[in-house]
């Protein structure tokens, strides 16, 4: 083999290497046609399912978004709150689209996009519990749902209150922890606004009202991939930007939420 067709071949090879190495799971997406996004189901107004068993809610219609940017087909993969991270990183789903906040010890493990929604934790419980602040919630049993943002905060409030007559209980889904206060199997949940309000709304549990704002920072959340992801990473950057920027992100508060949108491009440190 001459010189001249061993550098030809040398660099068709270089060029394939190349070509493998800059595919990213965008591409990967594109190719395939569709967008699997991780969405909790459980999740007040963000996510949940209709009266036909549809997903529906903030959550579903921003992977639909997402997806139409993309031109791909969205596909949902629910899942609740302790499996958001997992999906990722098994590969069972391609994004996370689950309020899902960018702590430093998450992005050990998968990558965030800047926040695409904000949330403001409330205190949650019953008429009869004499509940009216948050720390009211001193001597009561509290509840959470596991993966819960807010459970190191009520961990760390009860140990700093010393209370001996209060506790936390851990449920395994959004809903069997609001039905545990309901119910009167806790005295209280702190969880945030939207599924807050979905709760009361809705009228499937009895007796339920939101007592007070909890003296947390907003919580703003992000978009959630493969942690190497870098291209994907980009485009969901930008993806967010056009939709603050073109007004989408206030349309889809207005139908999903209502009220003043919490402004996402005012996030600080992540915590």
């Amino acid at each position: 083999m001459n010189t001249y067709r061993i550098l030809a071949l040398a660099t068709v090879i270089s060029a394939a290497t190349t070509s493998i190495a800059l595919a990213d799971k965008l591409d990967d997406i594109v190719d395939k046609g569709e967008l699997r996004c991780a969405i909790t189901l459980d999740n007040g107004q963000a996510g949940f399912r209709d009266a036909s068993n549809t997903p529906a809610g903030f959550d579903v219609d921003y992977c639909k978004d997402l997806a139409a940017a993309m031109g791909v087909k969205a596909i949902v993969v629910d899942v609740p709150f302790p499996d958001r991270i997992p999906s990722i990183v098994s590969g069972r789903a391609d994004v996370a689209v689950a309020s899902t906040s960018p702590t430093m010890e998450r992005a050990k493990s998968i990558g965030f996009s800047v926040p695409y929604f904000a949330y403001q934790y409330v205190v949650l419980t019953r008429e009869d519990t004499g509940i009216k602040t948050y720390a009211d919630l001193k001597g009561h049993v509290i509840s959470t749902p596991q993966g819960n943002y807010g459970t190191d905060f009520i961990t760390a409030d009860l140990a700093k209150w010393a209370d001996s007559k209060g506790s936390l209980k851990s449920y395994q889904n959004m809903n069997d922890n609001i039905l545990a206060v309901s119910q009167g199997h806790s005295d209280a949940t702190v969880v945030v606004n939207t599924v807050a309000q979905e709760a009361v709304k809705s009228g499937k549990f009895k007796g339920l009202k939101i007592a007070a704002a909890a003296p947390w920072e907003i919580d703003y959340v992000s978009l959630a991939t493969g942690r190497d992801e870098y291209g994907l990473i980009n485009y969901l950057n930008l993806f967010i930007s056009q939709q603050n920027r073109s007004g989408r992100y206030a349309e889809l508060w207005n139908k999903w939420i209502g009220g003043a949108p919490l402004d996402t491009t005012r996030w600080g440190a992540l915590k």
